[in-house]
């Protein structure tokens, strides 16, 4: 769009001159003689700022715009105004540009078109004063070359509901809704209309015949067509590639604001979508590389962490418990597709947010009172209010994009960095059902959870010593059914200790013991009897033949003996097992009675039954003794 020519407005310097008479008093002793100016007949249309570009390979976004179609149609007694309501990123600005634009450029003679339009900038008031002011020396409105940027913005505001003008207004980016509120345009909705973009949800921003409007993520439709338009339109159709454009996409959260600098970045270093893709993965690599500001080729103005992260100092400003940049931090360690959000509120949780309140002294955090499940609630409020976390439901999962969350790990001081994962895994072990078959859905949640925790903070769950939580995604796969997702997982858990700690240490054996139980739960028996021969040689070797974990691995042999048909070996070793137990442990001990159990099915395996009814008769009697009938 080119530039609007100013009139006596561009003179004015600051809001705080006063105008006496045709003298400006600026500052200092030095008077500026303004004589009066008659305001030659009005030019329409007016255009006030300046429209965002479109960017490349633009895509039109229709469910959106079929829902500001529909909210135009309402019709009501005051202005009709959309509020295009997203997170950072996702195109609120691009979509508003481009129905400002389709209106602007509409032929005026077919009643259709536009005789004003105002593009302002709405992170603070005074850039909307500025734009209704300069509206208003255009238009000749009385006062308006006075100097009084608020008197003349206010002139603008009483003009708007008297004029038979078609005029659009669009306030693009309000962060702070209240503060907005009173320069908010009214008028006939016949031939006035206000666009607004934003991150937050306040209620402010809807009634009074403003509606709120949802701007999400690319569809995978839109994902797709955008990169190989944005691709091929650069003279590079060879970088896209159809099977992995969607997996880029889905990688990137299909965030329009990421893809946009993704595809920049394939252009300027000839890189295929596999190969970023690859890179992207990487997690060594930051997304300041990534997605880098000189890939701003859409003049978005602002990097993409920038923009992800934009609305975290307005929160850390509104935010009085101090709570809420420490569990964003937490919160960005976890599943991106959601969480419960109960986790925030288990101990080992406020027990860290007690002292992790920034700007606080340390004697005075260690004296502070405890932090309440209210202050926590608050801080979640902030962080929904200004689209840093979604939740439809105070109960509901808490989720975040992607991206944000990988932003915010990127900019977690690193000193803060290595104890948060422990606390999160805590914080899951914590909520994770006694019985996984009785709750299922929150199972899942927590094991998909603790897988993510530890991809995005490896290796701090496995140093010095693996996390209970680890083990734990293994056996709720177990006690669900999931075999052969337990063995899977598994195997990468023994990968993992044996090049983390080593082949002989302790979880190392353990994760092989582990995998074991996994296999015969499977039916894999010979997997299960090889990989138990060897579990039991090690322990004996590395811990003595009398270690409780050695007689653990001599019963689960036993176990695998008797599974493979081994009646005889089965036999003999849960003989052994028995006397081990009893002498170790005492003949009341519930690992003694478990192995005398066993013991009388390997007798009734081998034909003994007159021993193994002798020793059944026995379990039962202790049992009742010491258990109960």
């Amino acid at each position: 769009m080119s530039a609007v020519k100013r009139g006596p407005a561009q003179r004015r310097t600051r809001q705080s001159a006063r105008t006496q008479g045709n003298v400006t008093q600026i500052t200092g002793d030095v008077n500026v003689q303004v004589p009066p100016v008659r305001k030659p007949e009005v030019e329409w249309p007016i255009w006030v700022g300046t429209v965002p570009r479109l960017a490349a390979a633009f895509q039109s976004r229709a469910q959106a715009r079929k829902g500001v179609t529909q909210a135009r149609g309402e019709g009501g007694s005051v202005v009709l105004s959309q509020v295009l309501a997203g997170d950072g990123g996702v195109g609120k600005s691009q979509l508003a540009a481009a129905l400002a634009r389709e209106l602007r450029d509409q032929d005026r003679s077919q009643d259709s078109g536009l005789d004003l339009l105002i593009w302002a900038n709405a992170t603070e008031p005074d850039q909307i004063i500025t734009a209704y002011a300069d509206a208003a020396d255009q238009i000749g409105l009385p006062g308006s070359a006075s100097g009084d940027v608020i008197a003349a913005a206010k002139a603008f505001l009483a003009w708007l509901p008297a004029t038979d003008r078609r005029w659009l207004i669009v306030l693009d980016d309000i962060t702070d809704p209240e503060a907005v509120d009173p320069w908010w345009p009214d008028g006939s909705d016949r031939n006035g209309w206000v666009l607004a973009t934003t991150r937050r949800s306040d209620a402010l921003l809807s009634g009074q015949g403003r509606k709120l409007i949802r701007l999400d993520l690319y569809t995978v439709e839109e994902a797709r067509a955008y990169l190989h338009r944005r691709l091929t339109d650069a003279g590079h159709p060879h970088l896209y590639d159809a099977d992995q454009a969607d997996l880029l996409a889905e990688e990137l959260g299909r965030l329009p604001l990421a893809l946009g600098h993704a595809a920049a970045y394939m252009i300027n270093k000839r890189c295929g979508i596999a190969d970023y893709l690859e890179r992207f993965r990487d997690t060594d690599n930051k997304l300041s590389d990534l997605l880098p500001p000189n890939a701003d080729t859409e003049g978005y103005g602002r990097p993409v962490t920038t923009a992800l992260l934009v609305s975290l100092k307005a929160v850390q400003a509104a935010d009085t418990t101090h709570l809420a940049r420490p569990l964003l931090e937490l919160i960005a360690l976890m599943d991106p597709l959601g969480h419960p959000a109960d986790l925030w509120t288990t101990p080992p949780v406020m027990a860290h947010l007690r002292t992790s309140r920034p700007g606080r002294r340390r004697w005075l955090r260690r004296h502070q009172s405890a932090v309440t499940e209210q202050d926590i609630h608050s801080a979640l409020e902030c962080l929904r209010t200004y689209a840093l976390i979604a939740q439809d439901t105070a109960q509901a999962p808490i989720r975040v994009h992607a991206l944000t969350a990988r932003a915010i790990r990127e900019t977690t001081p690193t000193q803060a960095l290595p104890a948060m994962p422990r606390i999160a895994a805590g914080a899951i072990l914590s909520l994770w059902p006694n019985l996984d078959y009785n709750d299922r859905d929150l199972s899942a949640t927590l094991r998909a959870n603790t897988t993510l925790l530890d991809q995005h903070t490896f290796p701090c769950l496995w140093k010095p010593t693996t996390h209970a939580c680890i083990y734990r995604v293994r056996s709720s796969l177990r006690a669900v059914g999931l075999y052969k997702q337990a063995i899977e997982y598994g195997q990468r858990m023994l990968q993992q200790s044996y090049e983390t700690h080593g082949p002989d240490h302790p979880d190392t054996l353990t994760s092989r013991s582990n995998l074991a139980n996994s296999y015969s739960d499977a039916g894999s028996i010979k997997k299960a009897l090889e990989l138990r021969e060897r579990v039991l040689e090690d322990r004996e070797r590395l811990l003595g033949p009398n270690h409780p974990d050695t007689l653990g691995a001599r019963s689960n042999l036993a176990n695998s003996y008797s599974d493979a048909g081994s009646i005889k070996k089965a036999l003999e070793l849960r003989e052994r097992v028995l006397e081990d137990r009893e002498r170790l442990l005492g003949p009341n001990h519930p690992d003694t009675l478990g192995a005398r159990n066993n013991l009388a099915n390997s007798y009734s395996d081998a034909g003994s039954i007159k021993k193994a009814l002798e020793l059944r008769e026995r379990v039962l009697e202790d049992r009742e003794r010491l258990l109960g009938p």
